[in-house]
């Protein structure tokens, strides 16, 4: 873990802060550099060929890996089709490092202050002419944690576009209560959404180059279509929050308490246990 006080610089500027403010999102461009982004990309092929591994020896890691729910193969090219990767610090040094990564903690210490939290390190794949969209959703209808403050992180290590399937966004919609939404992997036709009774009129797309992180609120709108493409669109996703939130299981069957490892601050700790009251 970093030692705290090295994050010093301001890394969004009032624009930025505002943005996030009455919006719920911005994207802070280019924070990986090349040498990153490479380093990035071989490491998703060599998760990709753990899972074959784990699969061989049908270990319980295996329920951190999904493959594509709507392809129509489970292989290409000799790798799995994978939609996501979930819990990637525990099998990967690189992607743990990255939840640290210098530009990132400090543009979240400014939004969400000293001490951060980190509740999900995940990979989202959609790889190409395979990836399934994901309907409209806000995070916090779905996680144990009150009050809903917490931070995704989406980080491009691909060119991100409309075609590949990039980030949909409905601004000011963090404003909204939270809501119910189903289930957020669909099918080619099926839309982004179930519900009727909600505007989409406001959605816009987030394309991104390869590099830059979208910041957003855990209550805003968002969802991503389909990628149709010849090129994958790979995201590396964290979710952060401050030390003030309290671990709220949504169902019974929920542990009564989570342990959530210290990205910065909390005194220098290296992880913190919560139990729900």
């Amino acid at each position: 873990m970093p030692a705290d006080g090295v994050y010093i610089e301001l890394m969004i500027t009032d624009e930025q802060n505002n943005a996030f403010d009455a919006h719920g999102y911005f994207v802070l461009e280019d924070v990986l550099d090349a040498a990153t982004l490479s380093e990035c990309r071989a490491e998703i092929r060599r998760l990709h060929e753990h899972y074959g591994e784990l699969k061989t020896k049908e270990a319980p890691e295996l329920q951190c890996f999904q493959i594509e729910p709507f392809s129509q193969v489970q292989k290409e090219n000799d790798l799995p089709v994978l939609r996501k990767i979930e819990q990637t610090d525990r099998f990967s040094d690189v992607f743990r490092r990255l939840a640290e990564h210098p530009k990132l903690v400090a543009a979240l210490r400014q939004l969400l202050g000293p001490d951060l939290l980190l509740f999900r390190s995940t990979l989202m794949l959609k790889p190409n002419h395979h990836g399934s969209a994901h309907g409209f959703h806000q995070d916090s209808a779905y996680w144990p944690m009150d009050p809903p403050v917490s931070i995704t992180l989406s980080i491009a290590l691909t060119e991100a576009t409309p075609e590949n399937g990039c980030f949909k966004v409905i601004p000011g919609s963090h404003q909204w209560d939270l809501q119910e939404w189903g289930q957020i992997w669909r099918d080619e036709g099926d839309g982004m959404t179930d519900r009727t009774d909600v505007d989409l009129s406001g959605q816009i797309e987030v394309p991104m180059r390869a590099g830059s992180a979208l910041f957003l609120h855990s209550k805003l709108v968002h969802g991503s279509g389909p990628n149709m493409s010849t090129n994958p669109r790979n995201t590396a996703l964290y979710v952060y929050f401050p030390t003030n939130v309290s671990y709220k299981p949504l169902h019974a069957e929920e542990p009564k308490s989570k342990t959530f490892r210290v990205i910065c601050g909390a005194g220098g700790r290296q992880e913190i246990t919560m139990t729900a009251v």
